[in-house]
């Protein structure tokens, strides 16, 4: 779940050396992981898929199905008290999706989008608790924020419950339908590779993903009726979709150099596949996997934006905005016609201190990887 957590309000940006991948010491995420979410009956779910797990694993599986009775009860009272209003909540506004491959750059992107107060967002403990959030967030997240780690493990950016999430986290934990079930099936496509494209899902599987994203999107309005930004680098792959659901969507792509971000990716996974593992992390194709999807997202991505209407598309290139986030944002919000620039300017120039003093993780690569 720490693979996206986003920088804090508070400390919108901290300091990391650079090193080579060799050297990198990212902080581990404690005992937390993403499967602590689970339902009971999700955590039944995985278990029927036989993940790859061990002795040494039990403490943690034993604590996932303990969580998830626990998610199980609260989602069930939650249900109770906010299902119907859950059920006729419209979506009113249309919603801001960011694409890009992951270690694009959409953190920041995200992070500077929602400096908007005229938008809204889903944090980190919406996506880690997406069936219970309405009726636990506001006690149990003061109460737990000592269990979350201080930075990110991969890139050791400064953490909080409030901060903005990937909602992918959110679908993995509620329908099961996500490629982030690699996470726990390192080596096994066949269990997580249809689930990049809801092309690819059977029908059944496409109706409960798009309901769990709905679900997820009325909870979010219920909390504040405002557009949502929505920040998976899994939806890249799902533009027709989203337009089916979404007529109105506005969308936002960022890229940045690919061998930047092959690098940065192999880093991401070697990390989180043994964070979030529920067994020894294997990463015999990881190399191969990081390749070939993406190559598949950045195919899907040409093949399929010409379908989002005139307007509604804005590009950014990842080391234009870092070098000049206020240019690069102004030209977002004139491109989708967004309003409140004027209200964003400033708040933008105040992380403009914090974001040229961050230094990325730096690394090699070798004659052979190029």
């Amino acid at each position: 779940v720490m693979s996206t957590m986003s920088i804090t309000r508070e400390k919108p940006v901290q300091a990391i050396r650079s090193e080579s991948p060799s050297t990198v010491k990212a902080s581990r995420q404690g005992f937390l992981c993403m499967w602590h979410g689970l339902s009971f009956g999700g955590f039944l779910r995985m278990m029927k898929l036989r993940p790859d797990t061990g002795l040494r694993y039990s403490p943690r599986l034993l604590s996932i199905a303990a969580a998830g009775v626990i998610n199980s009860v609260e989602n069930g009272v939650e249900s109770l008290l906010y299902g119907r209003r859950v059920a006729t909540t419209k979506i009113e506004h249309p919603p801001i999706f960011i694409l890009g491959h992951w270690r694009s750059g959409t953190t920041l992107l995200h992070n500077l989008l929602t400096l908007d107060s005229n938008v809204t967002f889903p944090n980190l403990y919406q996506c880690m608790f997406p069936g219970h959030f309405l009726l636990t967030e506001n006690v149990v997240a003061p109460l737990t924020r000592f269990i979350l780690p201080k930075t990110r493990p991969m890139d050791n950016i400064a953490t909080s419950w409030s901060t903005p999430q990937e909602d992918e986290i959110a679908l993995a934990l509620d329908c099961g339908i996500s490629p982030y079930l690699m996470l726990a099936f390192h080596n096994r496509r066949s269990v997580y590779e249809r689930y990049f494209d809801p092309r690819d899902m059977t029908p059944a599987e496409r109706e409960t993903w798009k309901s769990s994203l709905l679900t997820l999107m009325k909870k979010l309005t219920i909390r504040s009726n405002r557009s949502i930004v929505m920040k998976s680098p899994s939806h890249t792959y799902r533009i027709p979709i989203l337009l089916e659901m979404f007529p109105d969507a506005k969308f936002v792509y960022i890229y940045r150099d690919p061998y930047s971000v092959y690098q940065s990716t192999m880093h991401l996974r070697r990390t989180m596949f043994t964070e979030n593992a529920l067994g020894p992390a294997q990463l015999e194709t990881c190399s191969d996997d990081a390749l070939l999807f993406y190559e598949k997202c950045i195919r899907t991505y040409e093949e399929t934006k010409g379908m989002i209407p005139e307007g509604n598309l804005s590009e950014i290139r990842f080391e234009d905005l870092e070098q000049d986030p206020l240019s690069g944002m102004e030209k977002t919000y004139a491109e989708l016609n967004l309003p409140g620039w004027s209200d964003v300017e400033p708040k933008i120039r105040g992380e403009l201190a914090g974001i040229s003093s961050y230094k990325k993780n730096s690394f090699r690569m070798d004659r052979p990887t190029m």
